[in-house]
């Protein structure tokens, strides 16, 4: 009796052996290739990254190149050679356009800055800046256009809005509608974000152009009284 479950146990174990050999060389496959899957995507990882940290390295080697360099035109033709994406890529546009503007071609930094202001990959706040920016800098643009367009950025809620409200002013004081310009400014006194500087420089236009200081708490700035 003991030989026979001696004898069954040797075939068990053997039956045991050639399942296991053949469910290896039937599925054994698919281990390897999760295998070779795995340490591929880490390889790939490795080398992605490693490309990404030397494409920026290259980028902020360029843009520091750029930016050494003496001459406004020739700094502006460097950074303007820079391939960039999203908030850098405006961050590359603005300092593109001062140096244009520094080298004297104001139409040429006006055009790069609405470029930034249409590029729908920036940001809102760059693009609003950018649009800003563009427009004090626009000599060629009607004032009353600069003004309605400055008007756009000094809704509630725009970032650079009490900016956009006293550029507006001038603008209109440019295009000889006083009392539109009044009008800003008068709210601008009004407003509760108001800097000091600001309600300043807005109190000793609003008495330039003749008109009153109204309101409380719009005392006249030490320069005035």
């Amino acid at each position: 009796m003991s030989n026979n479950e001696s004898f069954i146990d040797e075939v068990s174990e053997e039956v045991r052996r050639d399942r296991l050999y053949g469910a290896f060389r039937r599925y054994g496959w698919i281990g390897v290739l999760v295998v070779l899957l795995v340490v591929g995507g880490t390889a790939w990882t490795q080398y992605s990254a490693a490309r990404d940290r030397a494409v920026a390295e290259a980028r902020g080697d360029a843009l520091l190149d750029a930016l050494d360099r003496p001459e406004p035109e020739g700094r502006a033709e460097a950074l303007a050679q820079i391939e960039e994406a999203g908030a850098s890529r405006a961050v590359v546009g603005f300092l593109t356009a001062d140096a244009q503007v520094e080298a004297g071609d104001a139409a040429a930094g006006v055009a790069t800055l609405r470029t930034v202001a249409d590029d729908g990959e920036v940001g809102q706040l760059y693009r609003e800046l950018a649009l800003l920016k563009a427009l004090m800098l626009d000599e060629e643009m009607p004032p009353a256009e600069r003004a309605q367009a400055l008007g756009g950025l000094g809704q509630p809620g725009a970032p650079f809005r009490l900016v956009a409200l006293e550029q507006q002013a001038f603008a209109l004081v440019e295009a000889g509608d006083t009392e539109g310009a009044l009008a800003v400014l008068q709210g601008l006194l009004e407003d509760a974000e108001v800097t000091r500087g600001l309600r300043d420089r807005a109190s000793a236009l609003i008495v330039s152009l003749g008109g009153e200081i109204g309101g409380q708490g719009n005392d006249l700035p030490p320069s005035l009284e």
